[in-house]
């Protein structure tokens, strides 16, 4: 079993996968604390209940493969879960281009844009995770990169 998160400037998307890591499932959105760090107590409370074996957090890359603002923040999001769960791996995986992907599902699937913001976070949350397990299984190799303890990179 493992998480997922989208992490947005305004929501957090959340996403699980079942033990034998082949569907993938909304969880919920979460909304972001503009002030403090208080996110973080939802954030343990899922960790807490689900139990994962890993987390993988979205790190939206630039197309040009640079890192801006958003995935400093995605890597800085990371690196919290990781010092509050040391018990529990934490992968960065790239996430180009997920929420546009998430918004076009929704937009597939009839669901009007206003009614987009409430799931299209857990969309691209799940996004994440299934990009995330079929690199685990077309390499045999965890994806995207460990997360370390000890600074923001490694």
């Amino acid at each position: 079993m493992r998480l997922a998160f989208d992490v947005g400037r305004a929501r957090i998307g959340v996403a699980s996968c079942d033990e034998d890591a082949i569907l993938c499932s909304p969880v919920e959105t979460l909304y972001r604390d503009r002030r403090g760090d208080s996110h973080f107590d939802d954030v343990d409370d899922l960790i807490d209940e689900y139990e994962p074996i890993e987390v993988i957090v979205g790190l939206p890359m630039n197309m040009d493969g640079t890192e801006g603002a958003s995935a400093k923040d995605a890597r800085k999001f990371a690196h919290q879960v990781a010092l509050r769960h040391r018990n529990i791996g934490v992968r960065l995986v790239d996430e180009r281009l997920t929420t546009v992907s998430a918004h076009k599902t929704l937009h597939e699937a009839g669901k009007s844009e206003r009614r987009h913001r409430s799931v299209v976070d857990q969309v691209a949350a799940i996004l994440i995770l299934e990009l995330a397990l079929d690199i685990e299984d077309r390499t045999g190799l965890p994806p995207g990169e460990q997360v370390g303890r000890k600074g923001t990179h490694g």
